[in-house]
């Protein structure tokens, strides 16, 4: 690209997943975007105290962005907000844990820059949505998000069949090397025997039966939370820093029923 010729300007929306520091005033923002995929742009001059769009590009923040192509990273033009989730979700420790658990997968989950995601963007915004309107427990919002992140990703465990021979279940137990539940004849040395309940409960998160999962038992969110974390944490070459810090005491709070609100929108799921 010669000196003269116009930088590509193209425009979308996105969840900002993180933020980093460049030099005095500027910012790193890390945007997963609608149509093109994870984005690495350069905010200028955001840290400084008269930015007119800084406190637009801060984590949990839906965004309309126009961009600049740049040579290593690109360029914000302008953003304008479309829906903040942070005051919602910081307000609540438990859903902020669990929001930034979601951020933190989706940013791992896309590795690869420009490759789009439309599935994963729209998990990432149902998720959040329905952190910030309390629509569930979030921990179980987090497992469901992360049960079809995994499964946008080519991991979703098997829960009704063998996950090495397809036979059909249920079945007793469950490994995570494997990829799920396993019959008699192919169960590895050192497989799990998780409640038939919790299975049950993991089913109804990865297919959205909020009734059942509404309805399910601290021991089997326990159970199914620790078997959701040690699968994500098999694929990924390194843990989540932020999986371990996840609050998920529900303060005795009533949960506010919002049926009309599901947790993941348009991907048919």
């Amino acid at each position: 690209m010669s000196a003269h010729t116009p930088k590509a300007l193209y425009r979308d929306e996105g969840i900002v997943l993180r933020t980093q520091k460049l030099g005095e005033a500027d910012r790193i923002v890390t945007v997963l975007t609608r149509r093109t995929g994870k984005v690495r742009a350069v905010a200028k001059g955001v840290r400084r105290t008269k930015s007119k769009f800084g406190a637009r590009l801060e984590p949990f923040t839906h965004v309309d962005l126009q961009l600049y192509t740049g040579r290593n990273l690109d360029i914000v033009s302008q953003v304008e907000s479309i829906r903040s989730y942070g005051q919602e979700v910081v307000a609540d420790y438990p859903a902020y844990t669990a929001g930034t658990a979601v951020l933190e997968t989706a940013d791992r989950l896309t590795a690869e820059e420009k490759e789009p995601s439309l599935r994963m963007f729209l998990l990432v915004v149902g998720a959040l949505r329905a952190l910030g309107e309390r629509a569930h427990q979030p921990g179980l919002v987090l497992d469901a998000f992360l049960l079809r992140a995994m499964s946008v990703a080519g991991w979703e465990p098997a829960l009704g069949e063998c996950a090495r021979c397809g036979e059909a279940g249920p079945h007793r137990h469950f490994s995570v090397p494997a990829g799920g539940t396993v019959c008699p004849s192919c169960r590895p040395t050192g497989s799990a025997m998780p409640s038939p309940v919790t299975l049950e409960l993991m089913e109804a998160l990865l297919t959205g039966d909020w009734a059942r999962a509404d309805a399910s038992q601290g021991i089997n969110r326990r159970e199914s939370s620790g078997l959701v974390a040690a699968m994500l944490q098999w694929h990924l070459e390194r843990g989540l820093r932020s999986l371990p810090l996840v609050d998920r005491t529900e303060h005795g709070r009533p949960m506010v029923r919002a049926a009309a609100t599901p947790l993941i929108v348009g991907t048919g799921a």
